[in-house]
């Protein structure tokens, strides 16, 4: 996608809030199974990023977002603030791209950045996990290997069980 950018956020401001609030909302109305249920009102998605805004702040959770010149379309976390026995260990987490953004390579940008930015981190290990049939071969096409699948993991945004595969990749 030509002027797509990816950057990392460290502080949010509230027109970036608005923005992330508004990709989540979209992708949680499109049945995405990432933690909220829905409807999903955005000032329930706003408080989540402001959240996740603490936490980058802080350095516990590296935050990208990929824009264009529509502003942001798309975002993925890596949750570097680990237990103590895992420093070595991030987590991928809420790899999201807005529906009017996706089949465009976006999500691979982002999870590729995620890689180098847990690089970066000191890390050496990633792990991630998807009920997304699309996310999933995604992430077997840039090398990440499946661990396993829980059925009944979670339940999607309009009601029903569904299952959740557990990916991880060794960065080199």
């Amino acid at each position: 996608m030509d002027g797509l950018t990816i950057r990392r956020l460290q502080s949010p401001g509230a027109g970036e809030i608005r923005q992330l609030a508004e990709v989540l909302v979209d992708c949680v109305d499109g049945g995405a199974s990432v933690s909220f249920m829905h409807p999903l009102a955005p000032g329930r998605a706003e408080v989540f990023w402001r959240d996740v805004g603490r936490d980058a702040a802080q350095g516990r959770r590296i935050l990208l977002v990929a824009e264009n010149d529509g502003g942001i379309v798309g975002t993925v976390q890596v949750v570097v603030d680990q237990p103590e026995n895992q420093p070595h260990r991030a987590d991928i987490s809420k790899m999201l791209v807005h529906r009017r953004a996706r089949k465009a390579g976006i999500g691979a940008r982002l999870i590729q950045a995620a890689e180098a930015a847990a690089r970066d981190a000191g890390k050496t290990l990633l792990v991630l996990d998807t009920a997304d049939d699309g996310a999933a071969r995604l992430y077997e096409r840039l090398g990440w290997t499946l661990a396993g699948v829980v059925p009944d993991y979670a339940l999607l945004p309009r009601g029903g069980l569904c299952r959740t595969s557990f990916y991880y990749r060794r960065l080199d």
